[in-house]
């Protein structure tokens, strides 16, 4: 009997890697609020992401301190200290992906918002990027989550049938057009939390 799923994607920051910025800010800023204001106010997640989707690191910061010049020192310090926001793998994920590659014949992919100027030093650092059949990276391909044109593009390329496939991402907000197109979606909010659902889902354990 052939079975159900055979394919999983993955997110990789906040499902496989632990990436925040706050690793750097929390230095810098006195407290958390004026942090947040900075957050909120200045290199602000739109803004980043607009970095995820392709645009140069170095005319993004220079366009910035253009606007707020009594803020370039931090703003600077955002892709200047880029690597410092790297905290490191999420090992029970990573032990799940191990476990994947190594023990099943799933099709395993990623599918991530990351800048395609930083992308490389993760490539570089972590050994498990490289165990995927295929990545799909949102600023090598200039479109990002949760556009649906690139899940169309991950389904094209790799050949996936979404109702066949599961997506797993911590931001609630990428899950939707995933389900949308027909993935079974997990959301990503601790490792047990998700080990859990996909162990439902496959029907089997892991």
């Amino acid at each position: 009997m052939e079975k159900q799923i055979d394919t999983i994607v993955f997110d990789l920051g906040g499902v496989l890697i632990d990436w925040n910025p706050d690793y750097v800010f929390r230095k810098v800023f006195p407290n958390e609020e004026q942090m947040r204001w900075f957050y909120d106010n200045i290199c602000t997640p739109d803004w980043n992401e607009e970095q995820d989707a392709g645009k140069s690191l170095k005319l993004a910061t220079e366009e910035l301190v253009k606007k707020y010049p009594e803020h370039e020192k931090n703003i600077r310090m955002y892709y200047g200290r880029w690597e410092e926001m790297l905290g490191g793998p999420i090992h029970e994920t990573v032990d799940a992906l191990r476990h994947l590659k190594s023990n099943t014949d799933y099709r395993l992919y990623a599918l991530t918002n990351w800048s395609a100027e930083t992308f490389p030093v993760a490539l570089d650092r972590y050994e498990f990027l490289h165990w995927f059949h295929g990545r799909l990276v949102s600023g090598e391909e200039k479109i990002r989550k949760p556009f649906k044109e690139i899940y169309e593009l991950l389904i094209k390329r790799f050949n996936i049938i979404p109702y066949r496939a599961i997506y797993i991402d911590d931001n609630a907000r990428n899950l939707f057009p995933a389900k949308e197109l027909g993935f079974h979606v997990i959301h990503f909010q601790s490792p047990s939390q998700f080990k859990k659902e996909l162990i439902d889902i496959l029907g089997e354990e892991l």
